[in-house]
Order: C-alpha cells, then structure tokens, then sequence
C-alpha cells in the first residue's frame, strides 16, 4: 500500500488546525470571556486585561479612585471559579498616582514595612494617620488599609488620582548572601 503525500499532509493539516483552533476557542469563549465580563461588571473597574497562564491568572486593571482592592478579589475569586480553576490570581494594578501621593507613600514606607515585618498589621492605618496628623499638607489624602488571607491592600487618593500597593503577607525568604 502507497501512501500519497498530499493528502496525508491536508489531513494532518486539518487536525492540527482543528486541534489547536478547538483549544483557542475554548481559552477565548469559556474561560477568557466570562471572567472578563466579571471583572468589567465590577464598580470602580474602568478597563481590565486579563492574561491567563497555566499556573496564574494575572488581571491588569485600571482602578477609579476609591475603588476596594480586597473586595474586587473576593468577588473576581467567588464569581470566576470555575475559570480560574486553581490557578493563582495576580493583580497588576495601572497606577494614577500624583507626586504629593508619591511622597505620602515615601514618608509612610518605613513604617508601613515595619508593621508587615513584625506582622502587626493594625499598626499600618494608624501609622498613615498620624503622618497625615504630622503634616498639614497631606490633609487631603484618603488611606484606605484593607486585608484578607495573603495581602494587605493600601489604598491613596486626593480625589483625582490614586495610588494601590498590594503587599504580600508571606514575607519573601532571605537566602544565603554571596558577600558574607
């Protein structure tokens, strides 16, 4: 039996189109689409890009000011379940900031990352208070704090712009240094 060559290659053509369209389609119209309908339908979101990797799901937003990091996780988490299946859930927040923000934020690091490295949290809103009570110039920042099982939510805004920090529970773990 001779085996003819071109339409051995239009079938294996064929089903490589269909295995790999099939796959695609799948991504886009049952995974993709829904938990970008979610995430859009959320208030405060002004635009989202989702990327979906096979161990990560990382959302890319544009937040109004004002708008609750913590809540918008939750929701995305319980709302898009089944398409996030397990996989982590990244945030890459698309930041608005203005430079009084930038130097509220600069002034309360230290503290901010003192409180998250003895892991009294309650410390956080009370430090960016009291920086505000210390200047007068920062009296039109709003800080929001907000916290669930694996980050702390820091939310700064003067009413136009906004500034989000998501920082990690988890402390990343020190290794060996080279130099010592």
């Amino acid at each position: 039996m001779k085996l003819r060559l071109m339409p051995v290659l239009l079938t294996s053509l064929l089903s490589a189109a269909l295995l790999f369209g099939g796959w695609y389609s799948y991504r886009e119209f049952v995974v993709q689409e829904p938990l970008q309908k979610i995430v859009s339908a959320y208030e405060g979101v002004k635009d989202s890009h989702i990327s979906i990797k096979r161990n990560e799901v990382t959302l890319k937003l544009d937040l109004q000011p004002g708008t609750k990091l913590r809540e918008l996780v939750q929701y995305v988490n319980t709302e898009g379940r089944s398409a996030i299946n397990g996989r982590t859930l990244k945030l890459d927040v698309e930041q608005h900031s203005s430079k009084l923000l930038d130097e509220y934020w600069d002034q309360a690091m230290f503290s901010v990352a003192e409180a998250m490295e003895s892991r009294k949290y309650t410390l956080i809103p009370a430090k960016l208070d009291e920086l505000k009570a210390q200047n007068s110039k920062y009296s039109g920042v709003t800080a929001a704090t907000e916290i669930d099982d694996n980050n702390v939510y820091v939310s700064l805004s003067d009413g136009q712009k906004s500034k989000f920090m998501i920082l990690p529970r988890a402390a990343a773990t020190m290794g060996v240094w080279n130099n010592a």
